[in-house]
């Protein structure tokens, strides 16, 4: 059997996950923090590039793994244009679009640059991204808003959504395209998603103000109210789209995004912080009984994933509003790094055609 070595990187607000796998086999993997001294001289998340690449290197030169011996450096996608499902070799184009995004900045628009910064080191290396966060695969009706001018987007975890569906499938003998999934994603930010047949025909735009709030993102709000705020001449552009991606949500009300520190405060009698994360798993709950009437209640299973289903306390009362839809299967974290080499192991093994982004 061919033996091909893979290296995954997945950079997040804090922290820089390193990978190498060998075909389906892990050979280390390390999660190398990031300080907020360490970032705080980058003016923007594309400036930390360079020093999240050398923070790499280092990890593979100090695990002495030659780098010689590998073929994808694979990483996950970004804020780009809406695309099909499947892997994207970096060109100049994707390139471009991460770095001027159509949609807005996030860490996650690094993540093709730094596979590409780090593949320029390695002769004969390719850098790909795969299942970036705008994989579309909507049905027309999901596109409708209610104003002629605005259409709803897919933006959503398309990476570890379709893999933890995948392993559903596989785990219970079944193919993917066969099954009517729902999948919560409950992290940092939260989508749900409609998986008909293998494909997402649904799924709230969990980025920019749809939906859930979640640790750090506002969810729907009261239309009235923020077109009143954007108007009130106290918060800038900035203000406002940082209200909706990244400074509201449960830290907003909490002052942490902690789980563990969350729930302990929930042990300790902190009702406020118990309603808050109760509110959180009431509105996943209402999204799930959305994306079930987009599926006609014709639902083989509901998957909960992501980091935030660690928690019992969160999952729990979820459980307790959508047992009736149809069983549930817990599968905590975000499956990335897995996820992502498998897609480049399909590649080298040449049972996956690398798309070219245009």
């Amino acid at each position: 059997m061919t033996l091909f070595n893979i290296l995954v990187v997945n950079p997040k607000d804090y922290l820089t996950q390193v990978a190498v796998y060998q075909n389906h086999k892990l050979l280390y993997m390390i999660s190398r923090k990031h300080s907020a001294e360490e970032l705080s001289p980058f003016k923007t998340v594309y400036d930390q590039v360079q020093f999240r690449k050398e923070s790499v290197l280092r990890e593979i030169r100090n695990n002495e793994f030659s780098m010689d011996e590998l073929k994808i450096v694979i990483s996950r996608g970004g804020l780009i244009k809406p695309v099909q499902s499947g892997v994207f070799e970096v060109n100049d184009l994707l390139k471009q679009d991460l770095l001027h995004s159509p949609v807005g900045e996030d860490v996650i628009n690094i993540a093709g640059l730094l596979a590409d910064a780090i593949a320029t080191e390695i002769p004969g290396a390719r850098a790909m991204i795969a299942d970036p966060t705008v994989v579309d695969e909507f049905h027309d009706l999901a596109r409708i808003t209610g104003s002629p001018e605005i259409k709803r987007k897919s933006i959503f975890h398309a990476l570890n959504q379709k893999a933890v569906a995948k392993m559903h499938a596989e785990t219970h003998k079944r193919k993917y395209e066969e099954l009517n999934l729902i999948v919560a994603h409950i992290g940092n930010g939260t989508t749900v998603g409609a998986h008909r047949k293998g494909r997402v025909i649904d799924v709230n735009q969990g980025f920019e103000g749809d939906g859930p709030f979640s640790m750090v993102r506002s969810g729907s709000l009261p239309m009235g109210d923020v077109v009143k705020m954007c108007y009130s001449g106290q918060k800038t552009l900035d203000e406002m789209l940082c209200l909706l991606t990244h400074c509201a949500g449960v830290t907003a009300y909490l002052g942490t995004r902690d789980i563990n520190a969350i729930e302990s405060r929930i042990n300790n009698g902190d009702e406020y912080a118990k309603l808050i994360m109760e509110a959180m798993a009431y509105q996943v709950s209402k999204c799930i009984g959305e994306m079930f009437a987009v599926l006609k209640g014709d639902v083989d299973a509901i998957l909960i994933t992501g980091d935030i289903a660690h928690s019992q306390f969160v999952v729990q009362n979820i459980i307790e509003h959508v047992e009736k839809f149809a069983p549930i299967f817990l599968y905590p974290g975000d499956n990335e790094l897995q996820a992502m080499a498998g897609n480049a192991l399909r590649v080298l093994k040449g049972e996956m055609t690398v798309q070219e982004y245009i």
